[in-house]
């Protein structure tokens, strides 16, 4: 009996899988098929960047802020208080700040585009689209997997600048290091190769978190119930897929860079 229940939970896996990758294929032959919806489009990146902006701030200051006070004694005990600077901004822009900065924002766009397309759904504006002659995913889904691919990396870098504004400030209270001798040492240490493939990978994290909100809330079903499913499904499948594409993106640039 166990068995079965584990053999059916791999079918309905791949089954949602194999769903997912033609859902995926939709969109890239509508993407660049006419007309485009250009004014959705830019309404979405406007709602998703502007509605996320304060939530990535906050959380982008208060982890340079923690991550600095957390390595600080550390870095003392060996005298190499110096390095803080350094090590900071590579550890923030090439792995925590991308990471963190997409789990957020899985949690805040994806489960809203899930909750929006899931309500336009059940209540069969969806349908109604469709038999008036337009055509719903490429207004609906199309405009906001590209929103959400265009506005993350700019979500990312902001999100990256605030936490090491608030590194500076920690080390400017308790190491008495100015902001100016700060930020060189950052520049310093940031070369093309943490720059890159940080930035790559983080138009992938947008666009997973729009592609599986869309996915979840565009095939919503069992009424009102599946709306807060699809919600909830589109925050747990996006964050375990964002952990995936890290790890393929950093495998693939160790092997670049070396």
């Amino acid at each position: 009996m166990a068995g079965s229940g584990i053999w059916n939970n791999f079918l309905a896996f791949f089954e949602e899988a194999g769903d997912l990758f033609l859902f995926t294929g939709r969109f890239f032959r509508e993407v660049f098929k006419p007309p485009f919806e250009f004014r959705e489009l830019l309404r979405q990146c406007y709602q998703m960047g502007n509605k996320s902006l304060l939530l990535v701030g906050v959380t982008g200051f208060i982890l340079g802020l923690v991550f600095t006070l957390q390595s600080r004694p550390t870095l003392m005990q060996f005298g190499a208080e110096s390095w803080m600077p350094s090590m900071v901004s590579i550890s923030i822009v090439r792995e925590i700040g991308p990471v963190i900065i997409a789990l957020i924002c899985a949690g805040k766009i994806g489960s809203g585009i899930g909750a929006e397309l899931g309500s336009m759904r059940v209540t069969e504006q969806i349908d109604a689209m469709e038999v008036s002659g337009t055509n719903p995913f490429k207004y609906l889904v199309v405009t906001r997997i590209v929103a959400t691919t265009l506005m993350l990396p700019l979500l990312v870098i902001i999100g990256d600048a605030i936490a090491l504004f608030g590194s500076a400030i920690i080390e400017n209270l308790k190491g008495e290091v100015s902001f100016l001798l700060y930020f060189n040492q950052v520049f310093d240490a940031l070369t093309f190769a943490d720059l890159i493939p940080a930035t790559i990978k983080t138009f992938f994290f947008g666009f997973a978190i729009g592609l599986v909100g869309c996915y979840k809330g565009y095939n919503c079903s069992k009424g009102t119930v599946g709306v807060g499913e699809a919600s909830n499904e589109a925050v747990v499948y996006t964050s375990m897929l964002l952990f995936v594409i890290d790890f393929i993106a950093v495998f693939v640039a160790d092997i670049l860079y070396g």
